[in-house]
């Protein structure tokens, strides 16, 4: 059963990434059409053609390799005549001969205009206005940017993020002071130690499963506001009243004075500039919360997005040093990064382990179970990350990727602006085909980080689990 989910798993993430890549190519292809380009092929990943189909003058299929996707577009490298016209009248420049990759950028022009008819020339891309350029440019990493927020809101909104809430979990039976608590081994702190005080839970009789509704005649909607009046109430006897098997019972709890750690304004322990705990006198109860999904609100839903946003082009960019490392730990005995760069075998992995995983062990030894929902909001997640990674790495301004033609629009737009600045005249299209030799070395750098990845995938996966 368990070898069938994990194949479940693969499965899925190849269907997810599959729709991402064939959407990303409709958000090009859908308006490439609109604006009259003739698209002549829509192909969902690389390789041998697995299936196809001829609708119109498209042919559309699915390759074997789902690492990507592309539609044809003839003109994607202007014929020689129209990249050195001046359309404003004025002296074209002869062709240069004899460059370095000369014959191949000769090949790919050719290659690129051979599917327009005779008076189809108007429908090739080089002959879109920038705006429209950019359009149909900027459509693939759009929908990639969309389906990643789409998966964060279904995430977070939805689903929600683990957290603490007022139903009780633990009781603490002894209430012992952090300072002293960092002083004693792991098997002194399991077990109350002569001299320690009871902890008010403990005696009051408040037990796993009540729920905490209100402290001192204040309502605490979560764990934040009931631990925030706990602190501020050491020393005195106050009421609480908790939920238990559909009835209400109320205990007069004296709150006692325990040093705890200090808390930031994220509720985050504070340590000092030596990383030592910094402490405080407060209130102490002695419980321990249940951990639920709690949704996010959608008021703060478009920080969370714009962070995820963030830190993908932040990932993106210390990737070329992840990657170093990657190298260095893929031909030696170090450990690899749990949370460093994966390739496709690796991320299809994690996939089916979290398909197949029910419980696991962390690293303190405790089981925890991992249930459904848990698989759904991390698969969810896995889903949106892709997309928004999908979406970072396409705006990279370098051909062949989609970044990179935007790139040379941009620049082309510029270009004309200035010559008609200058009263020089319009000019023809840029030739994109003078930047093939980088775009040879740009595909041969993603073709050896595939290839790595692949590698350091197999030899030593990346397991969420243990």
């Amino acid at each position: 059963m368990t070898a069938l989910l994990y194949l479940v798993g693969i499965v899925l993430f190849l269907v997810g990434i599959s729709l991402s890549i064939a959407l990303h190519e409709l958000g090009h292809l859908v308006p490439a059409k609109r604006f009259g380009v003739k698209v002549t092929r829509y192909m969902i990943g690389f390789g041998p053609t697995l299936w196809s189909t001829r609708r119109g003058e498209t042919v559309y299929g699915v390759k074997a390799l789902p690492l990507g996707g592309f539609i044809a577009m003839p003109g994607m490298y202007p014929p020689q005549e129209q990249a050195q016209a001046r359309l404003g009248g004025g002296r074209r420049r002869a062709p240069r001969r004899g460059r370095l990759f000369a014959t191949a950028v000769e090949d790919a022009r050719q290659l690129s205009n051979e599917e327009l008819e005779p008076g189809e020339e108007h429908r090739a891309f080089y002959s879109l206005s920038v705006p429209k350029r950019l359009v149909v440019m900027f459509g693939g990493p759009v929908v990639n940017l969309v389906l990643g927020i789409l998966g964060l809101a279904v995430g977070l909104m939805g689903i929600g993020l683990p957290g603490p809430t007022t139903t009780v979990q633990t009781v603490v039976e002894c209430a012992v002071p952090a300072t002293t608590a960092a002083e004693r081994t792991e098997a002194q702190q399991a077990e109350c130690q002569p001299g320690d005080q009871l902890t008010p839970a403990w005696e009051v009789g408040i037990e796993p499963g009540d729920t905490i509704e209100s402290v001192d005649g204040r309502a605490v909607a979560d764990w934040d506001a009931m631990v925030e009046v706990i602190r501020d109430n050491a020393g005195r006897t106050v009421p609480i009243v908790v939920s238990r098997d559909g009835q209400e019972h109320t205990f007069d709890v004296p709150i006692i004075e325990s040093e705890r750690p200090a808390l930031d304004a994220d509720g985050e322990p504070v340590h000092d500039a030596d990383g030592a705990l910094v402490t405080e006198p407060a209130g102490f109860l002695g419980i321990g919360p249940t951990q639920e999904y709690i949704p996010v609100p959608a008021t703060q839903f478009p920080g969370h997005a714009a962070r995820a946003v963030g830190d993908t082009f932040h990932a993106l960019l210390t990737l070329p040093q992840k990657l170093v490392d990657i190298a260095h730990v893929a031909f030696s005995d170090e450990p690899r990064d749990p949370q460093g760069p994966m390739g496709m075998v690796g991320v299809g992995r994690v996939a089916g382990e979290i398909a197949s995983t029910d419980e696991f062990e962390t690293a303190s030894g405790e089981v925890v179970s991992f249930e459904l929902i848990d698989k759904a909001q991390t698969g969810i997640s896995l889903f949106a990350s892709l997309n928004l990674f999908l979406f970072a790495f396409n705006m990279v301004p370098l051909l062949p990727l989609d970044g990179g033609h935007i790139a040379v629009a941009l620049y082309e737009g510029a270009r004309r602006r200035i010559n008609r600045w200058r009263g020089r005249g319009a000019v023809g299209p840029f030739d994109t085909a003078k930047l093939l030799p980088l775009t040879y070395v740009v595909i041969a750098g993603f073709l050896a980080m595939t290839l790595l990845l692949v590698y350091v995938d197999i030899v030593k996966p990346v397991r969420l689990f243990g």
